[in-house]
Formats: structure tokens, C-alpha cells, sequence
């Protein structure tokens, strides 16, 4: 595969990185909890998610942005076709991804391969997985690949790291490595621990975005701090989640302006973490265009710069996504 590192995979192709505009790095489209496809009471009405995403797509689009990044990964609703489709009819760039997790959400197959007695599957093979999708495109089951995937992800687990999750964060960090993605993941417990089991496979850190880090116990454990300290992406991924477990966006603006104080702009991502289409949880309804209507004017309103701002919103997610 060649690699350009002035382009980003989206789902209708390669696009010059500098046509992305302002980025929302962590968003889901259509999201639905593996096994909800079967349910009874579940309805997946084609149509009308369309609409729906469309409505929400052409919003964030009116507002300034330009790139939603899909980071629900394999098998929790990514619809392809569906996401191609999106894309022509709004003009907004569509990133999807690649990568499973946490472990809870894995299927069985993924967890109990025939092996006596079981063991997860080794990283080698989950980075075979991953790489294919970014390699020779993403499958739609039963069916066929479609285009490449432009980010590897996973999540560990919220308690602490397993061995399936460490083996996840390792078969993702070989897959960033050989396929020249970037690589994001949401924090279990111990933020930066889980970053040095990335690290310990050679990726360099500046291909990383670290999730989650705008929960409270991430800030009072200074797990920021150590995530810029080895130069990784800090993602605050849940702007305008306001509840016990989240900062709320006064408190968020304040922490971005503190980041960008101690110099480092150059590793802020933002998002609103919000899905589009829930199927099977309860979805996190916040319109993606949040950041920009809601929290910018905070930002600003603490003092960080326009030029900050744009580096924040464009030029480090371009930087992130862009092949190498």
C-alpha cells in the first residue's frame, strides 16, 4: 500500500488532508449494541435513519464543520454504503474506522477462539483483522469490502485493562504502525498505563489520541498531564456531557485554557462524542455541531485565541488522520 501523508481515508476515498476543515474526532453515526439488530422491539428503518443522520449531518455542516470521524469501529451498526451515501448528500467528509472493544463488547468468536482452554486472541491477529479494513476496505458482512477505513480504535475496559484489552491496544498499535492510520482510544482506568502498552510497540506517540480524559477522575489523577508529557493526543471527547462522571463545559474550557497556557495547543482534540442513530442504548443526542455553537464562545470567553481555536479544531485532527 502506498502512503500519503497528505491524505485521509473517508469512506467516498482518499482526500487531501487540507480539505477536511474543522473536525469532530470521536462521533457515532449509526450505533447499535451488538445483538440489538436481532431484537424484537428493535426497528432499523433505512429511510428513516438517513433522514435523520442527514438532518444532523447538514446542521454540523451549516454551523462550520466539515469532517465527522465515526469511531464506533466494526461491529456496532457501521454501515458503509449507508455512510457513503451520507457523505454525497450533506458534503460533510465521513472518517470511519476500524478496531473492536472493550472486551464486554466483543463477540464470542473474539474471545473464545478454539483453544484449550481459551485465550484471547493473540495482537498479531487482531492487527491482521484491523489492517485488512484499512488495506483492502471494510467489510459489509456476508457481502463484500467497501473503502478504507481511516482510523484503528478500540476502548478498554472501564474497571481496568484486560488481557484481551491489552491485546486489542497492542493489534491496534501494529496496525497504525504497518498501515500508516492513526490510532485512538478511550481509557479504562489508568490513562497513561494503557498509553505506554501502545507505546511499547514502537508507535510514535504523536499518532495517538487518548479518549476520555475529559472524566473527573482524569483530571484528579493528572492523567492529562502525563498523556502530553509523552506526546500523545489529549481527546475530550464528551463536550457537553454535563453529568457525575464529566466535567461540566465551563470547567472544559477552563482545562483547554490551562492546556494551551502550558503549551500544548498542539495536542488538544475536541468532540462531542454524540450518536447520530441509537439502537439498543441510549444515545447521547447532543447535535455534533455543539462545539462550535456552544463551547468555541466558552473558549474564547476564557481567553484562548482564535488561532488556538482553529489549531484545535483543524490542524491537529489533519495532523492525526493524515496517512504516514
Amino acid at each position: 500500500m502506498s502512503v500519503n501523508n497528505n491524505t485521509v481515508n473517508t469512506v467516498l476515498g482518499p482526500v487531501p488532508a487540507g480539505e477536511l476543515g474543522v473536525v469532530s474526532v470521536h462521533e457515532a453515526l449509526l450505533s447499535v449494541l451488538p445483538g440489538a439488530e436481532h431484537a424484537f422491539d428493535v426497528t432499523l428503518d433505512r429511510a428513516e435513519i438517513f433522514e435523520t443522520l442527514t438532518d444532523k449531518l447538514r446542521d454540523f455542516r451549516a454551523h462550520g464543520g466539515g469532517t465527522i470521524v465515526d469511531s464506533t469501529g466494526m461491529f456496532h451498526g457501521r454501515d458503509v454504503r449507508l455512510y457513503e451515501a451520507l457523505s454525497r448528500a450533506t458534503g460533510v467528509h465521513i472518517v470511519a474506522s476500524t478496531g473492536q472493544g472493550p472486551e464486554e463488547l466483543l463477540g464470542g468468536y473474539f474471545l473464545t477462539p478454539q483453544t484449550n482452554p481459551p485465550t484471547p486472541w493473540p495482537a498479531e491477529k487482531f492487527a491482521g483483522l484491523f489492517a485488512k479494513e484499512i488495506t483492502e476496505g471494510m467489510v459489509v458482512p456476508r457481502v463484500e469490502r467497501r473503502g478504507p477505513a481511516g482510523l484503528v480504535t478500540t476502548a478498554v475496559t472501564r474497571e481496568g485493562m484486560t488481557a484481551t484489552d491489552e491485546s486489542l491496544l497492542r493489534g491496534a498499535a501494529l496496525t497504525a504502525l504497518a498501515t500508516g492510520t492513526a490510532l485512538s482510544f478511550r481509557y479504562g482506568a489508568e490513562a497513561a498505563r494503557e498509553l505506554d502498552v501502545v507505546l511499547d510497540e514502537k508507535l510514535p506517540a504523536d499518532r495517538v489520541a487518548v479518549g476520555g480524559l475529559d472524566r473527573k477522575d482524569a483530571v484528579a489523577t493528572g492523567a492529562l498531564e502525563k498523556i502530553a508529557a509523552r506526546g500523545a493526543h489529549i481527546m475530550l471527547d464528551h463536550v457537553g456531557t454535563e453529568d457525575a462522571e464529566h466535567l461540566t463545559d465551563a470547567e472544559r474550557a477552563s482545562l483547554v485554557a490551562r492546556l494551551v497556557r502550558a503549551g500544548h495547543t498542539d495536542r488538544i482534540l475536541l468532540s462531542v462524542g454524540a450518536t447520530g442513530v441509537a439502537k439498543g442504548h441510549p444515545a447521547n443526542d447532543l447535535p455534533y455541531s455543539h462545539v462550535l455553537t456552544v463551547f468555541v464562545p466558552l473558549l474564547k470567553a476564557h481567553g484562548v485565541g482564535g488561532d488556538d481555536v482553529r489549531r484545535i479544531l483543524e490542524a491537529n485532527p489533519r495532523d492525526l488522520l493524515a496517512m504516514r
